[in-house]
């Protein structure tokens, strides 16, 4: 445990900001899942409000700094080639 008080400010302040972080990168994965889970229906226009919804709590967690830019860039990336294969099928 630390001992002066400045460092026991700063365990209060970086555990504070984990659990935020913690719950900015649980919505984005539920997201990203809830989109994924969606590709098997038929419904093109659902899937493609899931992607929007899923890059916009990826572009949250980014702006943020829960993830790095190119994580971001990489996620949405990914996402919307697998809608992109999706609808030229």
């Amino acid at each position: 445990m630390a001992n002066i008080k400045s460092a026991k400010k700063r365990i209060i302040t970086s555990r504070k900001s984990a659990v935020l972080n913690n719950d900015v990168k649980s919505s984005m994965k539920t997201s990203i899942k809830k989109f994924e889970k969606s590709l098997n229906d038929s419904n093109t226009e659902e899937i493609a409000s899931k992607l929007a919804s899923a890059v916009k709590n990826i572009d949250k967690a980014q702006a943020k700094g829960v993830i790095k830019k190119n994580t971001a860039a990489r996620y949405k990336s990914n996402l919307t080639k697998k809608f992109n294969a999706l609808s030229s099928k």
